[in-house]
């Protein structure tokens, strides 16, 4: 589902990715481990869109991402690629249920059916109860939670997490560990995770390690 061939990336003078490779198929969970700097969050970016790459492919979905100007990535991606990242990145103004709701109105689709999916999702995750709280009244655990349906309105073909665990307590961080097999067991998400946790990273069903920019053999 996913394929990236040499890619590489620099900022300034500094090379950060260095040639690489990777093939990724529907419903796998994948976590990519290594020290502070080996550029795993850049991949992760750059894997997700995020960021461009300067040289070498990636292919998501069938679709040949450098093709794509920057209103069609922008197209592509709130309908095939979901993120959670270390910071849910709430809007603290909303409810959890409109958090959850954003990426489906930018989609275009109709309220009704938005919020339909969202309270679906919510519930399955959790969290009905908390639907009309703001993130300042919900827990790191439910809020991470509510970053997660907000990942999954659109049904994305991938979700790429960055550090999902680095700022829960260890009780939230298992919870979040078990939601994501969950969500593969019930409908077979593909999962790629920047993590230093050890335990998630054991979960998933492959682990690549990064060092110097580049994937360690």
């Amino acid at each position: 589902m996913i394929t990236a061939r040499n890619i590489k990336k620099s900022y300034g003078a500094i090379n950060v990715l260095n040639g690489i490779d990777i093939d990724i198929p529907q419903g796998e969970i994948i976590s990519i481990i290594g020290k502070s700097g080996a550029g795993k969050s850049t991949l992760l970016h750059i894997l997700g869109t995020l960021d461009k790459f300067d040289q070498g492919s990636l292919e998501i979905c069938g679709q040949k991402i450098a093709s794509l100007n920057e209103k069609q990535l922008a197209e592509f991606r709130n309908k095939n690629i979901g993120f959670v990242f270390q910071f849910h990145h709430l809007l603290q103004e909303f409810t959890a249920l409109e958090n959850v709701c954003i990426p489906a109105y930018i989609a275009g689709k109709k309220p009704s059916e938005s919020e339909s999916k969202a309270k679906e999702l919510l519930d399955y995750l959790g969290l009905s109860q908390r639907i009309h709280h703001k993130p300042n009244q919900m827990s790191g655990g439910e809020s991470q939670r509510v970053a997660v349906a907000r990942a999954l309105i659109n049904n994305p073909a991938v979700v790429f997490a960055d550090e999902p665990t680095g700022n829960l307590d260890k009780a939230s961080s298992e919870n979040l560990h078990a939601l994501f097999l969950q969500l593969r067991k019930d409908f077979n998400h593909t999962f790629v995770i920047v993590t230093h946790n050890t335990e998630l990273a054991k979960l998933s069903d492959r682990i690549i390690t990064m060092e110097d920019g580049k994937i360690k053999i």
